[in-house]
């Protein structure tokens, strides 16, 4: 997987200066930082590679590969996930013996120095093959709370399954049902969201399917992870025989839940009680903050959208499936683009 660096010019990167753009040769990356730590994680055929920045994110390492064995879901928002705590780094991915998501199970590895080494994957889910869908989202504190979701069909209709570690991924309680829809299953191949506030109360996004209308829904939990009932996000239903495939962004704050995602052919953002703002057309947004500071990317026909705090959307090069990190100084955004995977740092 060689490692480039090319040069944009701003007129690629709308209303803004010329930058440095870093690539690897993989799709469906993620980030995640700690400190001045910032880790992508992205899959290439079977293997998973996490490559590492000790700049915040303005140079990075050679990737180093994890011990994944058998087939790894990949493609359309099945890939690695990547989360830190103060002391480990875990990535989690769905990975199966028949390719594709085909007997897919919830694996775990975990780093204790940087990134440097990697336990033995360990399956999170407690029914094998369950995850097969591979569809998944993993979160994490800095206290060492650790969280994932992923699309369950242990019992034929789809489902959201979650599983919660309180020790930085190292054991983990056994795996619980988060939602079952009243009309027999979620929406089967839009992947889930997950928060973490800093009281540890844990928030799970998915779309749903009632009665064929294709709506965002949050599950809140307390504490002690028991998950209460489901709450819609938008007064607006969309009525789809499908599954558009995107699941969106989530992200808790000091106010409440901020939420990103798409309906129909627009992306769409609701924070508390603010009734839902259209940022544009476009899908698989994704959402990030950092104190005050809120940054919302997704991909559109010009490429991949940004929005930071209240500004308009730029255009920030071609490409799609975006992943951002929000920092107090600058964003950081990866995204895919004919097979690589890209990463650069914007100022603010």
């Amino acid at each position: 997987m060689p490692l480039t660096v090319l040069s944009i010019v701003s007129s690629v990167v709308l209303g803004l200066l010329p930058a440095t753009l870093t690539s690897f040769e993989g799709v469906q990356p993620q980030l995640a930082a700690t400190g001045d730590r910032v880790y992508l994680a992205f899959g290439f055929g079977d293997t998973i590679s996490v490559a590492r920045s000790d700049d915040r994110g303005e140079t990075f390492g050679a990737p180093g590969r994890l011990p994944l064995s058998g087939r790894l879901s990949l493609g359309m928002h099945r890939g690695p996930r990547v989360a830190v705590t103060n002391t480990t780094v875990l990535v989690a991915a769905v990975a199966g013996s028949k390719g594709g998501g085909a007997d897919g199970d919830v694996v775990l590895f975990r780093s204790n120095d940087h990134g440097r080494s990697w336990t033995s994957g360990m399956v999170i889910n407690d029914v094998g093959g369950s995850a097969r869908e591979g569809l998944h989202a993993l979160a994490a504190s800095p206290s060492g709370l650790v969280v994932v979701a992923w699309l369950d069909l242990r019992s034929g209709g789809t489902q959201i399954f979650a599983a919660v570690s309180r020790d930085h991924g190292a054991t983990w309680a056994p795996d619980a049902l988060v939602y079952a829809s009243p009309s027999g299953s979620v929406c089967e191949c839009c992947h889930p969201s997950i928060a973490i506030d800093r009281e540890g109360g844990i928030a799970v996004m998915f779309r749903n399917n009632v009665d064929g209308n294709r709506d965002m829904y949050v599950v809140r939990s307390a504490e002690e992870g028991k998950f209460a009932s489901a709450t819609k996000l938008s007064a607006v239903s969309w009525l789809l025989n499908a599954c558009p495939m995107d699941g969106g962004g989530l992200a808790v704050t000091s106010s409440g839940i901020v939420a990103t995602w798409r309906r129909e052919s627009d992306v769409f953002l609701s924070s508390g009680d603010v009734p839902e703002r259209r940022l544009g057309p476009g899908r698989d947004p994704v959402i990030a903050t950092m104190g005050a500071h809120q940054d919302i990317a997704w991909s559109s026909s010009p490429g991949i959208m940004l929005v930071r705090d209240s500004a308009q959307p730029l255009a920030v090069a071609p490409g799609r499936f975006p992943a951002i990190l929000a920092l107090k100084e600058k964003t950081i955004l990866a995204w895919e683009d004919k097979g690589n995977v890209l990463v650069r740092t914007i100022a603010r």
